[in-house]
């Protein structure tokens, strides 16, 4: 199989998916397609926070249909792209599939940080770190099941990718140097 020019970056919450994809994006002069954006747009389109979009996507797969085959659509047509995506690295198995992981103490602590009040209370979130790991857990918890019951896949499976980092010793500026050494020394592979 042909390797495209497509970085599929997975990972824990908070472990700095969306930041490192964007940079390795701007850096390779990529384009970068965020399904957790979609997934979160089409949760509010619907009145529901991400905890409860994920939830709901238990019962109705409609939301993952949705994004799948847009994923499906880039993989198949596209090259020369970045894609956050907790499942692009099974609908796109010629790219280069990047894990980041991250304990979710630390993610949690990471992700608060992050958050303004307007978005903690559009979340119905608290500051309190260990409850949040709680909700990532819950979260993390949902789209286990859903993408096992959906596609027989487990996106937290690192047997699944072609690089691990744990970003929790890492800048982004190093974690996005990795990848893209990486990436460079898969693609001459």
């Amino acid at each position: 199989m042909e390797k495209k020019h497509i970085i599929t970056l997975a990972g824990r919450p908070g472990s700095g998916k969306s930041s490192t994809a964007k940079t390795v994006a701007a850096q390779l002069g990529y384009h970068h397609f965020s399904s957790g954006d979609l997934f979160r747009a089409l949760g509010k389109e619907r009145g529901i926070d991400v905890l409860q979009a994920n939830l709901s996507a238990e019962q109705n797969a409609e939301i993952d249909h949705l994004i799948d085959a847009r994923l499906q659509k880039i993989g198949e047509t596209q090259d020369n792209q970045v894609i956050d995506s907790r499942t692009a690295w099974h609908w796109i198995p010629n790219s280069f599939k990047v894990f980041l992981d991250l304990d979710l103490q630390v993610a949690a602590a990471r992700i608060l940080d992050g958050m303004d009040d307007a978005r903690l209370a559009s979340e119905h979130v608290h500051r309190d770190p260990v409850e949040y790991a709680g909700l990532l857990q819950k979260r993390l918890d949902s789209e286990t099941r859903r993408y096992k019951a959906l596609y027989d896949i487990d996106p937290y499976d690192t047997s699944n990718y072609d690089l691990v980092i744990d970003t929790a010793t890492y800048s982004l500026g190093q974690v996005a140097q990795l990848v893209l050494e990486k990436y460079h020394a898969w693609l001459q592979e």
